[in-house]
């Protein structure tokens, strides 16, 4: 497979969420040295940098057609990428803790397509069981809705119901709470001074206005009675 260099170090280095990312030892090819190199695994792709800043990578590894496993090296917390085939060559990698062997030991072990191809599978063949035995999904429950009264949603006329720290001896003398503002009439096709499509915007905002006014004061005069 043929790889476009500038297309991988746009997308080494792209905004895009990546699967893992962190720093691991890296067993060299030739030299059996150790080198600390920044990794980040996007899909089947393990790339690894110098540095977190560095603009490309250094490689790639496509992650396909290999196992992940722990083995014992110089290194602790070790453990290697193998793929097959007699010429093909072993990535012994090493984390600097347990846990983030642990994280990039599972990561890298469901980073290929056929891991994919196999979760594919099963949940295909959970569905398949599902219909047969005739259990559908569960019916999605309907949000409930306020009742409405000129397209907008009313303020409930119920009292609120006792809760179960509420004891039954309440007094009967409880004073009630404050009551919502009226509603607005409903709204006619024309207005005093001529039809409501032929209004500018100016006008209906200050015809508007004068009623919310009026309504907003009959109100707070309401809640000044005893």
């Amino acid at each position: 497979m043929k790889l476009n260099e500038r297309s991988l170090a746009f997308y080494a280095t792209c905004d895009a969420p990546v699967d893992n990312a962190g720093f691991l030892h890296k067993k060299g090819g030739r030299h059996p040295a150790y080198h600390r190199r920044w990794f980040v695994l996007r899909g089947n792709m393990l790339f690894y940098f110098e540095e977190p800043a560095s603009r490309e990578p250094v490689g790639v590894i496509i992650l396909e057609g290999c196992t992940v496993e722990l083995v014992e090296a110089a290194e602790e917390f070790a453990f290697a990428v193998r793929f097959a085939g007699a010429r093909a060559r072993t990535y012994v990698l090493a984390a600097e803790s347990q846990a983030a062997m642990e994280g990039w030991v599972k990561a890298l072990s469901r980073a290929s397509f056929d891991y994919l191809r196999l979760v594919v599978r099963e949940l295909e063949q959970q569905l398949a069981a599902m219909r047969a035995g005739g259990c559908p999904p569960p019916p999605r429950q309907p949000r409930a809705l306020l009742p409405k009264e000129n397209g907008c949603a009313v303020w409930s006329t119920e009292p609120p119901a006792a809760s179960a720290g509420t004891s039954a001896g309440t007094s009967a003398g409880a004073r009630p709470g404050p009551q919502p503002p009226p509603l607005p009439p409903r709204r006619r096709a024309s207005a005093p001074n001529g039809p409501l499509d032929s209004a500018s915007f100016v006008q209906l905002h200050e015809w508007y206005g004068q009623e919310v006014r009026a309504l907003r004061s009959q109100w707070l005069r309401s809640r000044a009675q005893p």
